[in-house]
């Protein structure tokens, strides 16, 4: 990442140095935001409304007012790109709850903090994509939702993170969480989707997952190019009798699962259907449907 980055920060582009909050600033005291994690390619902004409504509906559910438009983030995120000299690159837009005091209470912050961090991202090498990676199941679960809402993408991803840990003791990239009947929910920055047969499937949003931008992306997209997909509540007899595995998200786009706890799915390489899914996204990213943009679409925010 370069250390002269230009960051949007509460209505002005400022160099990187400058681009601070304050320690009082309630994202970093009780991690209470929310963000988006946002793709561009060729200079647009991949699924935008998609990524702002969700954000705006994420801050909603908090009860967090965005000081700004749908309209002005856009413009936000443009600019930052712009402002970088980036044309692939890949967008933090992240709300706090902004400068309060020492006390959980919400209601003595006046104003949410608001920044927009456009820069590159690599999470996992291209080997990885070519011949699949290797995953664990965490003993971590995910939240109960009545404890942390799993469709709020907030600040607070410290039950990922502990997950993340023991990826990374067991030599692994990622891991997947169960929720707290069991079921498979997520892994720790992605959704999961298991092929079984010809159909693919994956975990219902009332299993505890965040309602992934990409996620959805890929179930428009196997509806298209004739391959069946499905929600569908999975248990972890279904990740390890699975004929393919795969995850994705903004910053993992597609990638494929070749193992699970030392088991390998399938073949032990990525599968026919996963291989097509992967290559139709690629398609979809540089394709016309992802330039378009708010611009010529209004974004519009939850009422």
């Amino acid at each position: 990442m370069s250390a002269d980055l230009k960051i949007w920060m509460n209505g002005e582009l400022v160099p990187q140095a400058n681009a601070t909050v304050s320690v009082f600033d309630h994202g970093l005291l009780y991690g209470d935001g929310v963000f988006e994690g946002i793709r561009a390619y060729d200079g647009h902004i991949f699924e935008e409304r998609a990524h702002i409504n969700r954000l705006f509906e994420s801050a909603k559910a908090l009860r967090l007012t965005i000081p700004y438009t749908p309209d002005e983030l856009s413009k936000a995120m443009h600019d930052a790109l712009a402002a970088n000299g980036l044309s692939d690159g890949y967008l933090r837009l992240v709300v706090t709850r902004g400068v309060g005091d020492l006390g959980l209470d919400p209601n003595r912050c006046s104003r949410a903090t608001v920044f927009c961090i456009a820069s590159t991202i690599r999470i996992y090498p291209q080997e990885m994509y070519d011949n699949g990676m290797s995953i664990i199941t965490s003993s971590w679960t995910k939240n109960h939702p009545n404890a942390t809402p799993p469709r709020v993408k907030s600040l607070n991803y410290l039950n990922s993170v502990l997950a993340k840990i023991e990826a990374n003791d067991a030599g692994v990239p990622e891991a997947v969480m169960l929720n707290h009947l069991g079921q498979v929910a997520e892994c720790t920055a992605d959704n999961i989707f298991v092929v079984e047969g010809t159909t693919v499937y994956t975990p219902p949003k009332a299993d505890g997952i965040l309602d992934g931008v990409t996620r959805a992306v890929v179930l428009r997209i196997a509806g298209q190019i004739g391959i069946d997909a499905a929600e569908r509540t999975l248990i972890r007899h279904d990740l390890y009798s699975a004929a393919e595995c795969f995850l994705t998200g903004t910053a993992a786009e597609v990638i494929p699962v070749t193992r699970i706890d030392g088991r390998p799915i399938g073949r032990g390489v990525p599968g026919p259907i996963t291989r097509k899914l992967k290559t139709a996204f690629e398609a979809y990213c540089r394709g016309s449907r992802a330039k378009t943009a708010a611009h010529a679409s209004a974004v519009q925010a939850p009422a």
